[in-house]
């Protein structure tokens, strides 16, 4: 985590003035900052074997007053990264790209989580191992590039909901038996 914090100082550092017109990124725990977003449990499961693509979670809180997009990444396994969701349509399970990408309105938690929104790792050069972190970039239409650290975690240890297995969240025991909503509005269409 040093070495994260002291590669972020340095890279505001080498940037000089200019850095003043972006927002800075500021990683406390594992929790990132960068202007109004809060990002934390940033996080991916192992793929199946020979799998060529893996899918990239995290929560995404909005503290700021005006709304941003989550419109893509880079990240040091794979290829490219798309902004995704997955949804049933008439009891079919569907995946599409959300162009431009996925808003978070001021005052909004957006899970991105196994089942709904999702960030899709693709084209993957170099397959996640099991307890070894990689670096990835978020980019945001307005807080800019977010550099973060995704843990990997076994494949099938959490929830749909993106809660670990056994967790009072995952077996309705926590939030007075009430599941935490998965996002705010839910009014997220295709631009």
């Amino acid at each position: 985590m040093q070495r994260l914090v002291a590669s972020l100082l340095f890279a505001l550092l080498a940037v000089g003035p200019a850095s003043a017109q972006a927002p800075a990124a500021v990683a406390t725990g594992e929790v990132y900052m960068a202007g109004g977003l809060r990002i934390s449990q940033v996080w991916t499961p192992v793929p199946p074997g020979g799998a060529q693509a893996a899918g990239g979670y995290m929560t995404i809180t909005n503290t700021g007053t005006e709304p941003d997009t989550l419109t893509g990444g880079t990240v040091a396994v794979a290829a490219r990264v798309e902004v995704h969701e997955m949804s049933m349509d008439g009891g079919v399970m569907r995946m599409r790209e959300l162009n431009p990408g996925l808003v978070i309105k001021p005052g909004e938690t957006v899970v991105l989580r196994p089942g709904s929104f999702h960030l899709m790792l693709m084209d993957i050069k170099e397959t996640p191992v099991l307890g070894k972190p990689f670096k990835g970039t978020l980019v945001f239409e307005k807080a800019g590039k977010v550099e973060v650290e995704f843990k990997v975690e076994p494949f099938g240890t959490r929830t749909p909901g993106g809660v670990p297995k056994g967790s009072d969240e995952a077996t309705g025991h926590g939030g007075h038996g009430k599941p935490a909503p998965a996002h705010g509005s839910g009014q997220h269409q295709k631009h």
